[in-house]
């Protein structure tokens, strides 16, 4: 029983960006990365793709979604600046399998307030961007095991 959550792949830079920085999309490198993250994911078969609405978390995704017919269903609960707590229902409601995409200062957060809850964190924590952390779940659905993917090259 298990959950990828990703923190989306390379962006444009924030300093270069003038429009509103939901709008600001993957860079060449991040388009490289969200199709090869496509190929390894599909593997998985995955059940649902859930985003942050911000455009470069949607694209981080949308590879996986042509390759396994997915559609990618925004949801605001994976938005930059949000509560964690908003991320873990999430997480509890999802079906297995289903593949999250978020941001580098929800992720962090999101798996510290699991570990408090009694998640183990297999090896070192790893917040780059494109990384993918697998989320194991128990019986009763309560994440049990955290473990972190780096990101392609």
């Amino acid at each position: 029983m298990t959950l990828f959550l990703i923190r989306h792949a390379k962006a444009g830079s924030r300093s270069d960006w003038d429009d509103d920085d939901r709008l600001r999309p993957l860079s060449n490198k991040g388009r490289v990365q969200a199709d090869q993250l496509a190929v390894v994911l599909a593997a998985v078969a995955p059940s649902r793709l859930v985003s942050s609405p911000y455009l470069r978390c949607v694209q981080t995704l949308e590879p996986l979604g042509r390759l396994c017919d997915l559609e990618v269903v925004a949801d605001e609960r994976l938005a930059e600046d949000g509560p964690f707590e908003a991320v873990l229902e999430l997480l509890a409601d999802l079906p297995d399998q289903a593949v999250l995409c978020s941001h580098g200062d929800l992720i962090p957060e999101t798996i510290d307030a699991l570990v408090r809850r009694g998640c183990h964190v297999v090896g070192r924590p790893d917040w780059r961007k494109a990384t993918v952390w697998r989320l194991e779940r128990g019986a009763t659905g309560e994440i049990t095991t955290a473990e972190v993917t780096p990101p392609p090259s």
